[in-house]
């Protein structure tokens, strides 16, 4: 007969690093035991391919917490239990693409949008989808939304049904806000999206696959557009643990 091994562990930082090692994982908070099987299907598509015309700076490669912007956001992806994130570069994407590439080897799959000047952020979407790896569902996450918790990540996880393609929102206010888990099944449907409003518009027209988990997250609804907006967030985040 096989066994199971179970492990137990006191402090939510921990999680991560071993949900994504197929491990099945037990975590323990006021004397309740929460249980996490591990998923090894979810990856993480993050969108960098934007000008940063309203920052006046380059997005991307601004400092925040010892390393850049879109660091942050890579890291949170990947803590929250991504083995694998695609980033779609677009604007300076080469120096993008050298950080992350150095940074974290394998563990990011770098696709370019060449049209980031013409297009939306629906076409960078698309490019992402058309590259990602076989798996079962993915986080979307804009590149300049770099401080989501770990918690909000793992709650859409196991949020996650088993008898369909979904969508899971993490809702702040009542509002469904970044990052969503989007199952693959839905890539077909993303691809051949043409309309006004991008996801969206099409997320209204499927209301059917649309979950939400109200979270305790205020960095879902932090995304860096301006430079008054970065500097409130480091000033919020730059010191915490």
């Amino acid at each position: 007969m096989r066994t199971k091994t179970i492990h137990f562990i006191m402090k939510v930082e921990n999680l991560a690093s071993l949900y994504r090692q197929g491990t099945e994982v037990a975590f323990i908070r006021k004397g309740v035991v929460f249980l996490f099987s591990s998923q090894p299907d979810i990856c993480g598509l993050i969108l960098a391919a934007g000008l940063s015309s309203r920052m006046g700076s380059f997005k991307p490669l601004l400092p925040l917490r010892g390393k850049t912007l879109i660091e942050n956001t890579v890291d949170s992806v990947v803590n929250g239990g991504a083995r694998l994130v695609v980033v779609v570069t677009g604007y300076c994407g080469a120096e993008v693409e050298a950080v992350l590439r150095q940074r974290y080897g394998k563990q990011v799959l770098l696709v370019r949008n060449p049209d980031f000047a013409e297009t939306d952020m629906l076409h960078s979407i698309q490019i992402g989808c058309r590259a990602m790896p076989n798996c079962g569902a993915f986080f979307l996450l804009p590149g300049d939304m770099p401080v989501v918790r770990q918690a909000t990540f793992l709650k859409l996880l196991r949020a996650r049904p088993t008898d369909g393609p979904s969508v899971i929102f993490p809702t702040l206010g009542g509002l469904r806000k970044h990052p969503p888990l989007i199952d693959t099944g839905l890539i077909p449907e993303i691809l051949a999206f043409q309309g006004d409003g991008g996801l969206r518009q099409l997320w209204q027209q499927h209301e059917k696959w649309i979950l939400t988990v109200p979270v305790d997250d205020e960095g879902v609804r932090i995304d860096l557009d301006t430079r008054q907006e970065y500097q409130i967030c480091r000033q919020a985040y730059e010191f915490a643990k």
